[in-house]
């Protein structure tokens, strides 16, 4: 119903879909499975690690607070029964007939996939019969809502693209949607998934029945939920950790890691959840982008409204890593993907499989993987942008717009010539007021560049509430650089506040201020034992590299050696050989069991084939033709990428730039 757990008809689609001993495998999934394998008894040993080492970053809930959940979810569940039979009545409806309407709250998102952590939201959505109207649920119900005595902070956001209901129930935040279906009634045991549904219904109303849909495909399409779940939830985390959970600002979104978890285990469906962690950097740091990542063929269904596909709409052309939800209308989840955040994404993929190698060959623990790389550390110079408002209503709605148009800036910056990447941290900052003070006072030797900060800083802080994001800028490496940001920064800022203007949001005291940085002026805006941790974290970071590295040409030697003519009667140069091949196996893996979706080659930074749309087959129908995707089995990797290696994460973090930025 709206529980974690799977639905009877999702456990028979995969409850015969492992293999025992000679059974038969279904196949989940566009393509055959890569591996077949059986966990090995380390493999399960390390799952249990992995299982441990999720603890202590809050990641699972007590029965109690799962209990808590569903009884709030049966409060709201009865709350919409009642509202659609009173309503019903009220518009002349016998109340026997009424009273069989019925009505029902389903959840989807990270609750609905059981991956949610220690107080997370719920995403749910209302389902009404069709004599109920969109302005019911937005003025009544919304009034029956604020009435509840456990309810608070409830507030209705009609106007946007999925309307919503906010609301915090009894200590649980909820985002309440709303769908009307053209359906006389809804009994308890409705299935969502049918496409039939979505006939003569608003497009609101398809794009609010959107995430119920998508949540349900998802667990009908993997072949084991548990351990899909345990590596969703280490997948998540580490996302999170490295900065690359956001999908406002060009990374990925929660329902966009969930399917690229899906599609590990369709590639390996018996795997135990350490391995599909360790399998999800090697088969993504691979991936032969933009070729799209597909849960299921794209269904042949046509009620009119617009889906991903690149033979019919020419934007769909030029999406960058397009990952494409398994629910018709199917959409790409990544749309907001651009050049620099996909930098990111690869360069935490490649780390990624580098770190996992060492953990599935025993060197190192798992919270070498969450743990959080130093951002501040890794570029020298910075574009803050700092948000200002008067109320802590007001800038909450106002960090939000401006959250949802960094991307804008990030697209301007790529535009400008010499600048290499334009890295936008998703972590929302609060301006310590004292910041720079204390730490002037602790360091004598402050400089004319420090005193002109400070002074900027004390222009703002005049507001009670301001919020910072920070840009990391990375130039081409050449001596006097001189690249002017003033337009690009401009136009931003300018863009912002019309759009503010437009919606009837800007009001006095809110502004938008944007300013480059020096990494020397950091301490101005950030407290500074948050810096001293974070260049804690570059050093560990760079120290674990060059560890790594050294382990690494000395693997190479031993496996050069061992390639070398050994005697056929000698069994310790066989047992030898034994030893460096299996400690090389996560290195060379894809040449034996390649799959059709990952080349054999994937450079860490982006070829010039990869930056261009794809080539697609014209003149095809919507949904009838798959020929665009380049994903057939019986491609297979050459092997020649085998080593993933991740020395370039910090190419240029350190780089001896001397840009002059100039900047209003």
């Amino acid at each position: 119903m709206w529980n974690s757990e799977p639905t009877q008809r999702q456990q028979q689609q995969n409850g015969n879909s492992t293999s025992g001993s000679g059974q038969t495998t279904k196949q989940l999934g566009i393509t055959s499975a890569i591996s077949l394998a059986e966990p090995r008894a380390e493999d399960l040993q390390r799952t249990e690690e992995l299982s441990k080492s999720l603890e202590p970053y809050n990641v699972f809930e007590t029965q109690e607070e799962l209990n808590h959940r569903m009884e709030i979810l049966a409060k709201l569940n009865t709350l919409v029964k009642q509202w659609v039979k009173d309503i019903s009545v009220s518009k002349n409806m016998p109340e026997a007939a009424a009273e069989k309407l019925g009505g029902k709250i389903y959840t989807f998102g990270s609750y609905r996939l059981g991956v949610h952590h220690k107080g997370a939201d719920i995403d749910a959505l209302c389902v009404a019969p069709r004599n109920i109207e969109r302005s019911d649920y937005f003025q009544s119900f919304f009034e029956i809502l604020k009435k509840q005595p456990e309810v608070t902070e409830c507030r209705s956001v009609e106007e946007a693209f999925v309307p919503v209901i906010k609301m915090n129930f009894d200590g649980v935040e909820i985002d309440l949607l709303f769908a009307r279906l053209s359906l006389k009634e809804i009994p308890d045991d409705f299935d969502l998934r049918d496409d039939n549904l979505l006939k003569n219904l608003d497009p609101r109303s398809v794009r609010s029945l959107n995430g119920c849909r998508v949540t349900d495909e998802i667990l009908a399409l993997v072949p084991n939920i548990e351990n899909f779940r345990l590596a969703l939830r280490a997948i998540k985390l580490w996302a999170k950790r490295h900065g690359i959970y956001s999908n406002s600002l060009g990374y990925f979104g929660g329902v966009t890691w969930a399917m690229l978890v899906a599609r590990t285990c369709q590639l390996y469906p018996n795997a135990a959840a350490a391995t599909l962690v360790h399998k999800f950097f090697l088969v993504f740091s691979r991936w032969k982008w933009p070729n799209p990542v597909l849960l299921k063929h794209l269904d042949n269904v046509n009620l009119r409204f617009q889906v991903w596909d690149p033979r019919v709409n020419a934007s769909d052309r030029y999406h960058l890593m397009p990952i494409i939800t398994p629910a018709y209308p199917q959409q790409n989840s990544t749309f907001n993907v651009s050049e620099s955040t996909k930098k990111v994404i690869l360069t935490e993929f490649n780390r990624g499989m580098s770190i996992t190698d060492e953990i599935m060959l025993g060197r190192v623990g798992w919270d070498r993987l969450f743990e959080a790389p130093s951002f501040f550390y890794r570029y020298r110079h910075f574009i803050v942008l700092l948000v200002n408002s008067q109320t802590a209503d007001d800038h909450l709605e106002w960090c939000g717009l401006v959250e949802s148009k960094v991307r804008l800036l990030i697209g301007n910056l790529e535009r400008i010539p010499h600048i290499v990447l334009a890295h936008v941290n998703p972590k929302c900052f609060e301006l310590k007021k004292g910041a720079a003070t204390a730490n002037n006072s602790q360091n004598n030797s402050g400089n004319e560049d420090d005193l002109k900060q400070q002074s900027a800083q004390a222009a703002v802080t005049t507001a009670p509430y301001c919020s910072l994001w920070f840009i990391g800028l990375e130039f081409e490496r050449s001596e006097n650089l001189n690249i002017d940001l003033t337009e690009s920064i401009q136009n931003f800022t300018e863009h912002v506040n019309m759009h503010g203007v437009n919606i009837k949001m800007l009001k006095e005291g809110m502004s938008i201020v944007a300013r480059h940085v020096k990494r020397k002026q950091l301490s101005v805006y950030l407290d500074a034992d948050f810096l001293k941790r974070e260049r804690k974290s570059m050093e560990n970071h760079n120290n674990f590299n060059n560890s790594m590295m050294a382990k690494r040409k000395r693997l190479s030697s031993e496996l050069a050696q061992s390639q070398e003519q050994v005697p056929p009667t000698n069994p310790r140069g066989r047992d030898s050989g034994n030893k460096v091949q299996r400690l090389s196996e996560s290195l060379t893996e894809e040449n034996s069991n390649a799959s059709s979706e990952m080349g054999g080659v994937t450079p860490t930074t982006p070829t010039a084939a990869q930056m261009s749309a794809p080539n697609f087959k014209a003149g095809a129908k919507n949904g009838s033709d798959n020929n665009c995707m380049d994903t057939t089995p019986e491609q297979a990797a050459n092997g020649s990428g085998s080593n993933s290696s991740s020395n370039n994460n910090n190419n240029n973090s350190n780089s001896a730039t001397t840009a002059e930025v100039a900047c209003s």
